[in-house]
């Protein structure tokens, strides 16, 4: 071969093999995810660079987990993992997961804060969006020190809950979380609603704090879930207290007894000791008997104006209810609805 030949010969192959070195180079920085819609990658306190090759071969797609340990052994990813909830798509490369992995640069969910009965049910279901397990949000909920700082006591605490849809990260802290909840409060109670409480005042003939219109919700909810009937019924339970007469809520009952399942309140049931008996107690009970929904907060702030003293669900069980302004005639509502409970074998 002579000199020409050899040269020639070298530079080609040198082009070859900087083409493959830059083909194969442009792979590796391309390499992602073959997916037809974004998945999340949740990555825990626990977990560790296998943990997480695993969560993204089995949730990605990825089209080489090479390339992932690659680069998590080139920008040292066992030393900077950050939890959080990490979204991929058909457009990212693992380059780009790792990056976000790295430097925290998570998607935040949408939270949704339900109305619950009590507040260990509502750590399960933030525990259920959350990376926070249920036990250590109910411990927090639970802890008098935490609940003060928030400017809440025990009984008050469901209140400072606002049913509704909040944008999080999935691994924000239990602290953080309550600090949130509290400012939304804070935000709910806006001039406008704060305004409302001097004509309640009037119509309920009490002082009617938030906290107290917070209360009256809780117990509207729990008569109905049709918010056309709310600010009805929002309305008799004032007409009562403005006479004043005992609320003789069964809700009311049903939180104190502490037995959810039930439903027909019984004479057994009536004679239990606690503040929240509003057939043995004049007045509203010391809190809330459930984190109130905001249609139900809105019903007692824009109440209905009339003279009903009594109502009792009808017959039909359509979850609605009769209302009487006399008591003859709310003996018979109530006897319609016994003999419905009977009929359908409904005993507690």
């Amino acid at each position: 071969m002579t000199k020409g030949k050899r040269f020639t010969w070298f530079w080609t192959v040198l082009c070859c093999l900087v083409i493959i070195a830059l083909a194969g180079a442009w792979w590796v920085y391309r390499s992602g995810f073959r997916l037809s819609e974004p998945t999340y990658i949740y990555i825990d306190a626990d977990d560790n660079v296998d943990s997480i090759a695993q969560k993204v071969a089995h949730q990605a797609n990825p089209e080489s987990m090479r390339v992932f340990h690659l680069y998590a052994g080139l920008l040292n990813l066992k030393d900077k993992i950050r939890t959080g909830r990490y979204e991929v798509t058909s457009e990212h490369t693992m380059l780009n997961l790792i990056r976000d992995i790295r430097n925290h640069n998570e998607k935040p969910i949408m939270l949704v804060v339900p109305s619950t009965r009590t507040m260990d049910a509502m750590a399960g279901k933030l525990a259920n969006q959350l990376m926070a397990d249920s036990a250590s949000i109910a411990q927090y909920l639970r802890d008098e020190n935490n609940i003060k700082a928030l400017g809440y006591t025990k009984e008050s605490l469901p209140g400072m809950f606002i049913p509704n849809t909040y944008e999080v990260y999935w691994d924000v802290s239990i602290e953080k979380l309550m600090e949130r909840m509290q400012k939304e409060s804070a935000a709910f109670w806006n001039e406008e609603r704060m305004g409302k409480l001097k004509e309640v005042s009037q119509y309920a003939g009490e002082t009617m704090t938030k906290e107290k219109v917070i209360t009256l919700a809780s117990i509207v909810d729990s008569e109905t879930a049709n918010n056309g009937e709310k600010p009805i019924i929002a309305a008799l339970y004032m007409n009562r207290m403005r006479k004043p007469m005992p609320l003789q809520s069964d809700p009311t009952v049903i939180y104190a007894v502490g037995d959810f399942s039930i439903r027909r309140v019984l004479l057994e049931h009536l004679k239990v000791e606690s503040p929240y008996n509003t057939y043995r107690n004049v007045g509203l009970p010391p809190g809330p008997i459930r984190v109130p929904s905001i249609a139900g907060i809105d019903a007692v702030l824009n109440h209905d104006k009339n003279d009903y003293i009594y109502m009792c669900a009808k017959e039909d069980f359509s979850g609605t209810h009769n209302y009487a302004v006399s008591y003859a005639e709310h003996l018979r509502n109530a006897a319609r609805y016994t003999r419905a409970l009977n009929e359908r074998g409904i005993k507690r």
